[in-house]
C-alpha cells in the first residue's frame, strides 16, 4: 500500500495517466487534519468547561464514597444498636405474662433507648429500620392491631427465604382478623408463591386452602391441599390434610 507525508505532499515526477489527479487517500488524510485541528481548537475554546464538568464527576463519586464511609456505615451501626435493645424487649414479651406492656416497650423504647417506631423515623433507609418494620409489625399484630400491623409489614422487605415468607402470611392473617378473606387468600397466595421452604410453604397452601374453600375457590383449595400431601409429607399440615379434602370435596359436589 502506497504511504503519504501527509503534510507537505508533492506530485509524483513520473508521469501517468493518472498524472495531476489528487489521491483520494490523500484527501482523506487531510480532511482528517482539519478536523482534528478543528477539534484542538474546541478544547482549547472550552477546556475551562471541559475541567469543570470533569471535576464535577470526580467530587461526585468522591461525595458518594466519602457518604458510605463517614456517613451512612456510622448510621447503620448506631441503628443495630438501638435495635438490639428494642428487640431484647419484644423477645421478652413472646415468652412473658406481661406481654402486652413489653410489646409497648419494644414500640416505643425505654431505659433511654429508642423502641421500633423511633428506629424507622431516626434511622430511615438503614437495614435496622428495614427490619424494625417487620418487628413492629409483629408487635401490632400480638397488640391486636392489625391495620398498624398491615402498614408496617407491608413496608419490609428481605431476601431472607423465611422472613419475607411470614410477613406477607401475617399480613393475611391480619385481613383474616379484619374479616377481609379476599385480601387474606390474596396474601396467604403470595406467601407460599415467595420462597418454597418446608416451614412456610405448608402452612400458607393449608390456610390458603381453608380460606379459599370459604369463598368458593373449591378447585384451587383441593389443588393446595394435594401440593402439601405430595410436595411435603413430613410437615405438620400434611397430618390434617385428608379432613380437610374430604369437607372441601362434600362441598365442590
Amino acid at each position: 500500500m502506497a504511504t503519504f507525508n501527509r503534510r507537505g505532499y508533492k506530485k509524483s515526477r513520473t508521469k501517468t495517466a493518472n498524472q495531476g489527479e489528487k489521491s483520494q487517500t490523500a484527501e482523506v488524510f487531510d480532511s482528517l487534519d482539519s478536523t482534528a485541528n478543528k477539534s484542538e481548537q474546541w478544547i482549547l475554546r472550552n477546556q475551562n468547561k471541559i475541567f469543570s464538568v470533569i471535576a464535577l464527576i470526580s467530587l461526585s463519586v468522591l461525595s458518594y464514597l466519602g457518604y458510605q464511609r463517614f456517613i451512612t456505615e456510622p448510621k447503620e451501626t448506631e441503628a443495630i444498636s438501638e435495635l438490639n435493645q428494642a428487640q431484647y424487649f419484644f423477645e421478652l414479651a413472646l415468652v412473658s405474662n406481661e406481654s402486652d406492656s413489653l410489646f409497648k416497650l419494644a414500640l416505643n423504647g425505654g431505659e433511654g433507648k429508642y423502641g421500633f417506631l423511633d428506629i424507622v423515623d431516626e434511622y430511615s433507609g438503614t437495614k435496622a429500620a428495614n427490619l424494625a418494620n417487620y418487628s413492629i409489625g409483629m408487635s401490632y399484630l400480638n397488640l391486636k392491631e392489625y391495620e398498624k400491623a398491615i402498614v408496617y409489614l407491608e413496608k419490609f422487605n428481605s431476601d431472607d427465604i423465611l422472613l419475607k415468607s411470614i410477613s406477607l402470611g401475617t399480613i393475611g392473617d391480619c385481613f383474616s382478623e379484619l374479616n377481609q378473606p379476599e385480601e387474606a387468600y390474596e396474601y396467604y397466595q403470595k406467601a407460599f408463591k415467595q420462597n418454597e421452604n418446608i416451614y412456610t410453604t405448608p402452612k400458607y397452601l393449608f390456610k390458603a386452602a381453608l380460606i379459599g374453600s370459604e369463598l368458593g375457590e373449591y378447585r384451587s383449595a383441593i389443588n393446595y391441599l394435594n401440593r402439601i400431601k405430595e410436595e411435603f409429607p413430613d410437615s405438620y399440615e400434611s397430618s390434617l390434610v385428608e379432613v380437610q379434602l374430604g369437607r372441601i370435596e362434600n362441598l365442590n359436589n
